[in-house]
């Protein structure tokens, strides 16, 4: 869980630092904005890759040396007097966090009993929500109080603490022969369904999210300092719906991702019809960041039961579809705000979920294609 707090909140520190960091290093904001989506380009284009080579390295192993690059690249970043050290080291921590993400899970839920998995996928994910609740903010106000180089600085302790820990406790053991290193209910159309389901929601969500800010001011009239308070609410919720569906998940596996991925289509087309109203703008806005958190969560859960081979690599496809889905999203929005308001935004965005809930239901239709198996014969080619 602290790990998982600290490559979220190392993840996206700039966001709250951008200003700080463009006038130290004498580079535009733009430039600086780069380092978040070249960062979410990374992830996305090398998870499934890094999780392919490394699928035969103990995870004890792999998951020290990813922490191990956690805390180098942390410390090159706050020593970095340039910018292109600093877009070095982000880039180093990107490639850390794309096979983060899917080592962990599995390596995390083989430590418990089968009953209790969505709890424990439940419990990462607060962890990781906690960075955009917490840890950016805190990141932010330290920055303001010192230097960009010392909120930048702290995931390398945080990082450290997770590396120790790691290295001295974690069982060490092949990776084909942990307790969840392959899906309980191995079906690959489900697999494809959840897969499709979770991208087309990440750039409908992020369509929308990354115009967040100029949807407030703009269509529904609320100050700068509103705004603020507004993205505080808008983590609160994400932070609550996370908890509150990892709590269910155990109890309600088939329903979750459906349920999340409808509340999320009410909110952004809410937003679209009501947002010029500001007491409807607020309930919409907690509905997207009741479901936005959730998604993600449930579909990683997903792929530990229905990967149709390794969930290692299930889980990496699956973060690395979501990362793309998160840069395509931020695209569409820059595309679609000059010809309307950034209404028009939001709406794009919610007919894209609608369009995951479309992918849910056809592939609730559809008969499965179960794949059984009398022990773990299955490896990276049986993906589809």
């Amino acid at each position: 869980m602290l790990a998982a707090f600290t490559f979220n909140t190392a993840e996206n520190l700039p966001v709250g630092l951008l200003e700080l960091i463009s006038g130290s290093l004498r580079v535009p904001v733009p430039a600086v904005g780069l380092l978040v989506t070249g960062y979410g380009v990374t992830v996305a284009l090398a998870s499934l890759p890094l999780a392919h080579v490394t699928r035969s390295v103990p995870r004890r192993h792999v998951l020290t040396g990813l922490l191990t690059a956690l805390v180098l690249a942390s410390v090159v970043a706050a020593l970095a007097t340039s910018y292109w050290p600093l877009l070095v080291a982000r880039l180093l921590t990107a490639l850390a966090q794309a096979l983060f993400w899917a080592v962990m899970g599995p390596v995390a839920v083989g430590l418990f009993a089968p009953a209790v998995r969505g709890r424990v996928v439940g419990a990462l994910s607060v962890a990781g929500s906690l960075a955009l609740v917490l840890g950016v903010p805190a990141g932010t106000w330290l920055g303001r109080q010192s230097d960009w180089q010392v909120p930048v600085a702290v995931p390398a302790a945080l990082g450290l603490v997770s590396l120790v820990t790691i290295a001295v406790l974690l069982p060490s053991s092949r990776p084909e022969e942990e307790p969840a290193a392959y899906g309980t209910s191995p079906d690959v159309r489900r697999f494809g369904t959840v897969l499709a389901a979770g991208t087309l929601s990440a750039t409908g969500a992020f369509a929308g999210y990354t115009y967040i800010v100029k949807f407030l001011g703009d269509v529904s009239g609320f100050s700068p300092s509103a705004v603020s308070v507004l993205l505080v609410i808008f983590g609160v919720a994400c932070l609550a719906g996370v908890s509150i569906t990892g709590v269910l998940l155990d109890r309600f596996p088939q329903s979750a991702l459906p349920t999340a991925v409808v509340t999320q289509a009410v909110g952004m087309l809410g937003l679209y019809a009501a947002g010029t109203r500001p007491v409807a703008a607020v309930m919409f806005l907690a509905l997207m960041g009741g479901a936005l958190g959730p998604v993600f969560m449930v579909t990683q859960n997903a792929m530990l039961h229905c990967a149709p081979g390794r969930t290692d690599v299930a889980l990496a496809a699956n973060s690395g579809a979501y990362n793309a889905g998160i840069a395509a999203g931020a695209a569409l929005g820059a595309l679609v705000l000059p010809l309307s308001d950034a209404r028009g935004v939001f709406l794009a965005g919610g007919l894209l979920t609608v369009g995951a809930c479309a992918v849910l239901l056809g592939g609730r239709l559809l008969p499965g294609r179960p794949m059984h198996r009398s022990g773990p014969r299955f490896s990276v080619d049986d993906l589809p």
